[in-house]
Parts: C-alpha cells; structure tokens; sequence
C-alpha cells in the first residue's frame, strides 16, 4: 500500500513538471521587455555607429548628449524595440521549449528507461529548466527558434532600426508604418530578413551549444564545490543543511545562468557580427544596397573588411548582458513555476 503510495506521488512529481507552453510564453515576453527597456541606448548606439562609416561612438554619443533631450534621445525607439524583443522572446523561448521537449522525448523513448531517466536530471542537479540534448539538437533547436520569432516579427525590427536611426524621422510607428508600406509596401516590411537569418540562425545555434556547455562544467564545479563543503562540515542537523542547500542552489543556479549567458552571448556575437553589420545597412538604406550579396560587396568595397566589424563591441556587450538577464529571468520564472506546479501536485497524491 505504501510502496503504490510513494509510486504515484513521484509519478505526478516528475510527468508534471513541465510547465504549460504559455508560461513559456509569459517569461519569454518578461524577459524580453525587461532587457530591452534596460538595454535600449546601447541598441540605438549600435545602430547609429553601423549606418556611417563616418559614425564613431565617442561621436554619435557626443552629438546625442549635446542636444535637447539627451536622455529620451538615448531611448528614442524603446517602444517598438520592446514590442519587437518581447514578443520575440516569448515566440523563441516557447517554440524552443517545444522543440527540444520533441527531441528529448523522442530520445527517451528510443533509448528506453535509461534515457528517461537522465531527462530528470535537469531538475535535480543543474541550474537549467530545459530538458538535456546533444550540442547537435542544441544548435538545431536554437537556430529553427529563432529564425521563426525573427520572420513572424520582422516588421517591429524594421520599423525599430529605423526608428532608431538619425536617417529617418519618423514620428511615430504609425507613421513609419505607413511611411514604408506607402514606398516600399508590404515587401518593406522584411527588409533584410536574409541577412537576418543567416545572422540569427548561426548565432541562436551557437548561443545554446555554448550556453548549455557552460552551464554544464558550471553546474559540475557547484556539485564538486558544495560535495567538498559538506564533507568537511561534518556533522549537524540533516534538516537544516538540507535546507541550506536548497537555498544555496537556488542562489548558485542564477549565478551560473547569468554567467553562461554572457560567455556565450560574447562568443556567438564575435562570429555573427558581420551578418548584423549587412542587415542594418540593408535596412536603412534597401535602395543603396538592394540584397545582401550586393550590400556585402559594396560595404567591402567603401570601407573594407572594419566595416563588417562596426559596434561589434557595443553588441556583444549588450547582447552579453541581454542575454544574461533574458535567459536569468526566463529560467527562473519557469522554474519557479514548475517546482509550484510540481509541489501542488506532490500534495493532491499525498491527500488522494
């Protein structure tokens, strides 16, 4: 009677873990608001040094900060970059939540119990909420996730480019809106989704192979650390050092998150720059530069290869800290989410 007892409770624990696809959704969207509105002048910084091979940053930040409105001026843009950053958030982290949940599960169920077994392992040992897979699976999902969020919210990121850029004056999306459908009509609004693409896919795809790899060796040296502490401490209540474990993961598991997240936003950004330095260009002027192969000839030809590497310093250090705080805050409110939805359950068996 007991052993049934103890069956089912772990049976509800670990088949319920996993939270519904729209908290995937809600976290993604926080997430991506969050970064975007805290991130929003090394945005604009970025692309106002990319549209120029005159533009220099100590430049184009001296001529904001000397004019009227300084501070707005650095955030000029937030309102469709957050729209675009957040939904786009919400659409990566749920249909890569999907994918990879499609992966593990056909994996655990070709590879029999013994596979099934270290799907668990997630979250009971590592700081991730996302099921495990082999850095092959991880490049696939990254980059199939990503290049679908980025084509279902092109038009935000034109209309956010070039709002943020000093080339356009735009006084509102509306306006820009219309302002492009009324010149270039519906094909203006994904302007540069080919050099997005190639952009976005290989970076997605990196970005995760490096990210889980970190988070790996991370989580392995919390698990040797925290082994070595509770050896030598030796003695004292079960109980409270259980509990002051728990606490400690908890706190660990952000750290190694946000430590992953910004090794692995600078290494996939140092090889995916001069994808984004094609896109901006195409974005912002399309009559000039016509198509990425056209654009990258031309951008080679005017200012040579430093032009495929402008505000690469400014991205990867904004895309280190988006990146840190996004995939933070993600994991944590889903895993927050599914440990309520796993002890709620844990307590319905107990009472059944």
């Amino acid at each position: 009677m007991s052993n049934g007892t103890t069956h089912s409770v772990s049976s509800t624990s670990t088949t319920k873990r996993r939270a519904h696809p729209y908290f995937h959704f809600l976290a993604g969207l926080t997430s991506g608001v969050s970064s975007a509105v805290l991130l929003q002048p090394a945005d604009l910084l970025k692309t106002r040094v990319q549209q120029s091979r005159s533009s220099s940053l100590p430049t184009v930040l001296k001529t904001i900060l000397s004019g009227p409105h300084p501070v707005t001026s650095l955030w000029r843009g937030t309102i469709p970059s957050a729209l675009r950053t957040g939904f786009g958030s919400a659409l990566y982290f749920t249909s890569l939540s999907s994918l990879r949940q499609i992966l593990a599960n056909s994996s655990s169920t070709s590879g029999g119990n013994g596979a099934a077994t270290t799907t668990k392992q997630p979250f009971t040992k590592s700081s991730s909420v996302l099921p495990k897979l082999s850095n092959t699976q991880n490049l696939f999902t990254g980059a199939s996730a990503r290049v679908f969020a980025g084509f279902i919210l092109m038009p935000f990121t034109v209309i956010k480019v070039r709002y943020e850029s000093d080339l356009y004056s735009y006084k509102s999306i509306a306006s820009a809106s219309r302002s492009i459908f009324a010149q270039e009509g519906l094909k203006g609004f994904f302007t540069g989704f080919g050099a997005t693409a190639v952009r976005d896919a290989p970076y997605a795809g990196l970005y995760v192979v490096f990210y889980e790899a970190c988070k790996t060796r991370l989580n392995n040296l919390a698990i040797a650390s925290s082994s070595a502490t509770s050896t030598d401490g030796g003695g004292g209540s079960n109980s409270s050092s259980s509990s002051r474990g728990q606490h400690a993961s908890f706190a660990s598991s952000a750290t190694i998150n946000a430590s992953s997240g910004v090794v692995a936003a600078g290494l996939a950004t140092s090889f995916t720059n001069p994808f984004d330095a094609v896109k901006t260009r195409l974005q912002l002027m399309p009559g000039k530069y016509r198509n990425m192969v056209s654009a990258t000839r031309l951008m080679l030809k005017e200012d040579g290869v430093k032009a495929f590497f402008d505000g690469l310093g400014l991205r990867m250090g904004r895309k280190a800290l988006s990146s840190a705080l996004a995939w933070t805050v993600y994991e944590e409110l889903i895993g927050r989410s599914e440990r309520f939805v796993s002890r709620r359950d844990t307590e319905r068996a107990v009472v059944v």
